[in-house]
């Protein structure tokens, strides 16, 4: 049974977080604290209270224990709280026990996450992934929600569980409900393919931003590409995909996309429903990893998005070239910034990824975050001294735009124009197999 998003025109939820503190050992406290009060907000409640536990004997039965379930229940009932998050991972009879205990809903990270996703998808894609996700998170917990059918019996004699037979049913509807948005999904992923294929036929390029939640994508994005996505100081600002054309400096083009921000503990069930989403990244030429440095646990959040990349099969451990944009270095002091900069040109490994330092808000970086991934792509390229004549204008505007142009002259008697430019070894096969034998000389890339 599906639970509907939060109505954001009702007054807000009443809520209270609990951390458990078996879950930031390897953390800082605070940075979880602030990240949860961050996640409820971007939900629409008002926080009643925030808190870390350290819950030495989790129970199967409630996780919490004893005396510090006793005071959240105290906390929920004085307090008015219509919700209460447990931000770690409850099993269904841990998550129906307590809102029998609290009297109050009880969601845990998961579940907060997708409410959250439920909130801000915007196109009919991401609605169809972000419900995908919801049932198969719902799937597990029919035992919770279907708590009205233990006054039912299904089976034979005495061994059979309460409302065994109604739950099954419940099952056989979601699964037919999830077997249809697959379908559904399935043909908006064909229509992506398309559009996909569109773009290679180009062909230009592709760079894909990623990073953590809130690193400030969306607005480095908006700068590179002057487009006007959303972006806002709130996890999840930007859900679905958006790809813009950008110029690098040669005058070289490419496809730029903005992807979903990844968190800690980002739920199995979104990780598969946004798969589709998500190959942007993995099918990228070059991504731009965001990291927020201004976050005490930047090198954490670091973690967090390799780890998500991992499984995707995408980043370093997939070759892929990797750039960190070490941003909102603005928000740093003055002294801080300096060290950025210098631990970014310090000498690193062969495989480290280039770092440079920016800032989205006032453009710092952005030309030299541009040379990299301009130097990035042109990895495999050769140079190519050609001659056109007039009769080769459609040839000259491949090579304008599809390569990085180096020099060109033109001879204003015969018309002749002579350009040397740099471009990938496929679009140089396509400009001799389109337009036939030029005359140039290849040369190794410059």
């Amino acid at each position: 049974m599906t639970q509907k998003p939060f109505d954001l025109e009702q007054p807000p939820e009443i809520a209270g977080i609990i951390i458990p503190w078996t879950m930031v050992l390897d953390r800082p406290t605070e940075v979880r604290l602030e990240e949860s009060a961050g996640l409820v907000e971007a939900l629409g409640c008002e926080l009643e209270f925030l808190r870390a536990e350290n819950v030495r004997k989790p129970t199967p039965g409630y996780l919490l224990s004893g005396g510090l379930l006793d005071r959240l229940a105290d906390d929920v009932k004085n307090r008015a709280c219509t919700i209460v998050i447990i931000d770690a991972a409850l099993s269904p009879i841990q998550q129906r026990n307590l809102e029998k205990k609290l009297n109050a809903k009880v969601i845990d990270r998961t579940g907060l996450i997708l409410e959250i996703f439920g909130l801000r998808a915007q196109t009919r894609e991401g609605r169809l992934q972000v419900e995908l996700a919801r049932l198969a998170y719902e799937r597990s917990r029919l035992v919770r929600t279907w708590t009205h059918l233990e006054r039912q019996r299904g089976g034979r004699g005495f061994l059979a569980g309460p409302g065994e037979t109604q739950i099954e049913t419940d099952r056989r509807i979601l699964a037919d409900k999830m077997a249809k948005l697959r379908r559904e999904l399935d043909e908006v992923k064909r229509t992506r393919k398309l559009h996909r294929k569109k773009r290679l036929a180009a062909p230009w390029p592709t760079v894909a931003l990623v990073g953590y939640t809130n690193a400030g994508k969306s607005t480095l994005f908006n700068l590179l590409s002057n487009a006007q996505v959303l972006a806002k100081d709130m996890p999840f600002a930007t859900l679905d995909p958006t790809v813009r054309g950008v110029k690098l400096p040669s005058g070289r083009r490419v496809l730029m996309s903005d992807t979903v921000g990844f968190i800690t503990d980002l739920p199995t069930e979104l990780i598969a429903a946004f798969r589709a989403t998500l190959e942007e990244v993995i099918e990228a030429d070059v991504l731009i990893h965001v990291r927020d440095m201004a976050d005490p646990d930047h090198e954490g959040r670091k973690a967090d998005v390799e780890e998500v990349l991992a499984a995707l099969g995408a980043g370093a451990e997939a070759d892929q070239p990797v750039i960190e944009a070490w941003n909102k270095s603005d928000q740093l002091p003055l002294e801080d910034q300096e060290e950025l900069v210098w631990r970014a040109k310090l000498p690193k490994s062969q495989d480290a990824p280039v770092c440079i330092v920016t800032s989205a808000v006032t453009g710092l970086g952005v030309d030299a975050l541009l040379d990299q991934v301009e130097l990035a792509l042109s990895v495999n390229d050769v140079a190519l001294r050609l001659e056109f004549g007039p009769s080769d204008a459609e040839a000259l505007a491949f090579v304008h735009r599809h390569g990085a142009i180096l020099s060109e002259q033109t001879d204003t008697q015969t018309g002749r124009v002579s350009v040397h430019a740099r471009l990938s070894v496929a679009d140089a096969g396509r400009l001799r197999q389109r337009y036939g034998a030029l005359d140039g000389l290849e040369t190794p890339a410059e």
